[in-house]
């Protein structure tokens, strides 16, 4: 990466018919090309090739599986990237199975990336997604930053068009998750050794 830029990759969580979540990415996204220091990547999981069954050998053995072609654009972005974003709901109070499904099949990828969150959902606006993200990327040597964006009830929050009602909460939140994205990715990124490509 460059001195000034950090490589964002923002993943789309919900794989499910009638989802909410390319609204919430496109919004996050908007706010995060604001900043000016990220260059950001939307990958959507609908997209991608997420086999259910893992590759029968240990992350400590052998931590670069082959992946089906269709998984590779995800791999390429992940290796390329020195931030990660999740725009995650709560499916059952913990997250998407399709994210757990595309950390699982990657595991240097995550290594010494920075993470954040942004979250949808009913009252509590996808904390219980984040919650047990925090907890599975930090096994993964990644490192989770502190600041989030929620949107609890987003159905209300929005309009038709994907606009907010009020945005004044929610971009703030944004800025600040953003900074520490920031902060912490470039440092991070000159301690990590170079990626091989996918």
């Amino acid at each position: 990466m460059s001195s000034s830029t950090v490589k964002l990759a923002v993943i789309i969580a919900s794989v499910r018919e009638g989802r909410f979540g390319p609204v919430v990415a496109d919004w996050f996204v908007e706010q995060a090309r604001r900043h000016e220091g990220f260059a950001v990547r939307v990958v959507d999981l609908a997209e991608v090739d997420l086999p259910l069954a893992l590759p029968a050998i240990s992350p400590m053995i052998e931590p670069d599986p082959p992946r089906p072609q269709g998984m590779l654009p995800l791999t390429r972005a992940l290796d390329e990237a020195d931030a990660v974003v999740v725009v995650t709901p709560d499916i059952n109070r913990s997250y998407p199975a399709a994210v757990k499904v595309a950390i699982d099949w990657h595991f240097t990828q995550w290594s010494g990336k920075t993470i954040g969150f942004v979250g949808y959902g009913g009252k509590s606006g996808g904390l219980y997604a984040i919650g047990h993200l925090r907890q599975v990327f930090n096994e993964l040597d990644a490192h989770t930053v502190g600041g989030v964006v929620t949107f609890p009830r987003y159905f209300e929050l929005f309009d038709a068009d994907g606009t907010l009602h009020d945005p004044s909460g929610p971009e703030t939140a944004a800025r600040t998750m953003l900074e520490q994205l920031y902060r912490w990715a470039v440092p991070l990124a000159a301690l990590r050794p170079a990626a091989e490509p996918a």
